[in-house]
């Protein structure tokens, strides 16, 4: 197809140079829609991905919409459990929501899914342009089955993705991800050709207004005192959306202001050229927007294409996840008064446990995945948390939606500093001082491929029975003893003074991942000498 062989090619040729190629994306587009080959099906922790017109094709989008109305109508009472329904007339009655984000070709996969859906005379909206937390909540605002966002989140431009969201607006469980995937793949083998289908109508749904809504039900957020913080307060604020679905929402929120400067919110479904991940170096525009303020308050943030991750500066410093996720519970539990528990997946610091430990909390630590918040979000949960969050950049709070929220993300450190009077770092620094430093970071390396999944698992599980509880580790010379040894999701072990290191194999590629944490900025690179040398020794890589 116009000399390329396969879209891989036709797409290593555009992010060369995505001014120079901009053109090519036509040719994309003729291998999504006449590439017929299989793939195979894998839901990760947040949904399907794989690469547009290699893997995700609109005919296996169809296949993949096909299994799940197959499983749909199989009704198995523990997929129904899971999606919060009784059955499949259940499912029609109150409907799917559709939708896409900025990605290339979103409302062409999203017409594909509708067409099918509604020949089996399922319900459908069209939420059109959506981002993931304004699903979750019209999910719940509008008693909707599930929804299914045609969007592979903070992944880059050549990459297509699909998500399902069950009745409760959390991501999909187990239960159902793992049976889509089995029909899924047993069409694939099968070479099943789904022939597309039309949608007959298009009842469009304004997912803003009804996230607008939600969040002032709910009043987790205070959006007047945001509102009047803008509105009179000494403040600049600036929003990188990365030409993403966050775009357009935060001034229908909040109001329009001339002290809300935003970045990058025009259509560019190639995003610059870049992976549009809330990433350090991602989040120079933001910084220097804020360094030109000569204002007293100063809040940036950038969103991620979807709206389900977010990173924050204040001019001063970036704030990581592992920092504002402890920062969100304190203020959430001591200056808002919400009661309950402290939710964090088992990779993130424990800044977030001495504030907890201080105040009487208890703190529970999760597997990587924010669909492992679930038992502690959902209304009726014995032990129901303050806030959840992940290192990677996912955050929710109490009586929110059940799905990671970089716009609530905003909205709260808006409503922060509005309350606290301080900038972000001030406030970080304030509770450092009073609870302790922490230095978390992240690396890994890769393995060979034929480690990949259960067999990496297995060779790294020896790491668990070589350092135990009360044994003694060598950190750049220092011995120290271990404290405990955490096995949620990999194997953590947290030492004598406070830090850790966290080994854990990758589900799905040939790589281990070290999540690590000191208690000094200079200690983090021998804390992360001893993850890979452990992680060697028992790989047998010495």
């Amino acid at each position: 197809m116009q000399g390329f062989d396969n879209a891989t090619s036709c797409w290593k040729m555009i992010l060369s140079d995505v001014r120079k190629n901009r053109d090519l994306l036509s040719v994309i587009e003729g291998f999504a829609r006449n590439n017929t080959s299989p793939s195979r099906i894998v839901f990760g922790t947040s949904g399907w991905r794989g690469e547009i017109g290699t893997d995700f094709t609109f005919s296996n989008v169809r296949i993949v919409t096909a299994a799940i109305i197959e499983m749909f109508r199989e009704s198995d009472p523990s997929v129904m459990k899971a999606i919060g329904v009784k059955d499949f007339e259940e499912i029609k009655n109150r409907g799917v929501i559709v939708g896409h984000d900025n990605r290339l070709l979103g409302r062409e996969f999203a017409m594909e899914v509708m067409g099918l859906l509604q020949r089996e005379g399922i319900r459908t909206w069209y939420a059109g342009e959506a981002a993931t937390p304004e699903f979750s909540a019209g999910i719940e605002m509008l008693n909707a089955a599930c929804s299914i966002n045609l969007t592979p989140s903070h992944n880059p431009p050549n990459y297509g993705g699909l998500k399902f969201n069950p009745s409760d607006g959390g991501p999909a469980g187990i239960e159902i991800t793992g049976r889509i995937q089995e029909i899924a793949n047993r069409m694939m083998d099968e070479s099943l050709r789904v022939e597309p289908v039309e949608p007959r109508y298009i009842d469009r749904i304004d997912l803003t207004d009804l996230y607008i809504r939600y969040i002032t039900d709910r009043k987790t957020i205070d959006l007047e005192r945001i509102r009047d913080f803008v509105g009179s307060g000494d403040c600049v604020i600036c929003v990188d959306n990365v030409h993403g679905a966050t775009r357009g929402r935060i001034q229908r929120i909040i109001g329009e202001s001339d002290k809300i400067r935003y970045l990058r919110t025009g259509d560019d479904v190639l995003f610059g050229g870049i992976a549009p991940e809330p990433s350090r170096e991602n989040m120079r525009g933001v910084e220097e927007a804020l360094a030109g303020s000569k204002r007293r308050f100063k809040i940036g943030v950038l969103m991620d294409p979807d709206g389900d991750r977010i990173r924050h500066a204040d001019g001063r410093m970036q704030i990581p996840m592992n920092y504002f996720g402890a920062m969100a519970f304190h203020f959430l539990h001591v200056y808002k008064g919400f009661k309950g528990v402290a939710v964090k997946s088992v990779g993130t610091s424990n800044l977030l446990n001495a504030i907890a430990e201080r105040h009487g909390v208890p703190v529970i630590e999760t597997k990587v995945g924010f669909k492992h918040f679930r038992p502690y979000m959902v209304k009726d949960a014995p032990q129901r948390a303050i806030v959840v969050f992940e290192e990677s950049d996912g955050i929710s709070g109490y009586n929110h939606t059940l799905e990671k929220d970089a716009i609530f993300g905003l909205l709260l450190a808006i409503e922060m500093v509005a309350t606290t009077g301080k900038n972000l770092s001030e406030y970080l620094y304030e509770l450092m001082d009073e609870y302790g430093y922490y230095y978390p970071d992240r690396s890994g390396i890769e393995v060979d491929r034929g480690l990949a999944g259960e067999a990496l698992h297995k060779r790294l599980s020896v790491i668990r029975e070589r350092y135990r509880e009360g044994a003694s580790i060598d950190i750049n010379g220092k011995r120290l003893r271990i404290e405990e040894v955490i096995t949620t999701d990999g194997t953590k072990l947290v030492l004598e003074d406070g830090s850790w290191l966290m080994i854990r194999p990758s589900g799905t590629e040939p790589k281990v991942r070290f999540y690590i944490e000191a208690r000094t900025e200079e200690e983090k690179e021998a804390v992360f000498k001893t993850a890979e040398r452990i992680t060697r020794e028992a790989l047998g890589y010495v």
